[in-house]
């Protein structure tokens, strides 16, 4: 492969990244533009400095659509220990239809941590539990004795409302007293 300018190899970044379902990993950008992972890695920080709205996933690099949402969304409280578990909890909200934006966990010290995830196919949950068993790493719940927080969007309400049943039947939804109101609905135009 012959060497590019970096204006070119952004574009085709971007457009690689634009164009795709599923996140990008930094690997694949480098080997398509023949260059180093961290080339890639400064050309994404270029490229978020012009403007774009590019999310580093657990799974790679993807596009945020920041236009106007509709649907609705909801903040599920679970709570489990193992990567077994890990991968039944987000295959039960993605086969069901909802699209799991983060991972959030209430820190004792630190408060509220939080972490990308943007999953929304079997493939992408897969990929990510596989990361998380194959490397010196674990979950962020492990530091909450596996508490944490799931933001998922969806079509409709009656996709959340099955999401929650099946977390429920499952024993890995916490359910916490009325009063801290773990359910929310956003409005049509919000964003994250």
């Amino acid at each position: 492969m012959t060497a590019m300018d970096a204006d070119s190899r952004r574009s085709q970044i971007l457009a690689r990244i634009a164009g795709s379902s599923r996140p990008v990993s930094g690997g694949e950008l480098a080997s398509e533009t023949g260059v180093s992972r961290q080339v890639v890695v400064a050309d994404v920080a270029t490229l978020r400095a012009r403007g774009h709205p590019i999310l580093a996933t657990p799974g790679g690099y993807l596009l945020v659509d920041r236009g106007p949402r509709s649907g609705a969304v909801r903040v599920f409280a679970c709570r489990h220990t193992t990567l077994d578990e890990t991968l039944e909890e987000l295959m039960i909200m993605v086969e069901a239809g909802g699209r799991v934006r983060d991972v959030i966990i209430d820190h004792p010290v630190y408060g509220e941590i939080s972490g990308q995830l943007r999953l929304s196919t079997p493939q992408s949950v897969r990929r990510m539990v596989e990361r998380l068993s194959g490397k010196d790493a674990s979950p962020l719940s492990a530091i909450t004795g596996g508490r944490h927080f799931h933001t998922v969007e969806a079509d409709d309400e009656a996709v959340l409302d099955r999401i929650q049943g099946r977390l429920r039947a499952a024993g890995l939804l916490e359910e916490l007293p009325e009063a801290h109101g773990t359910t929310t609905q956003e409005e049509e135009g919000d964003t994250p």
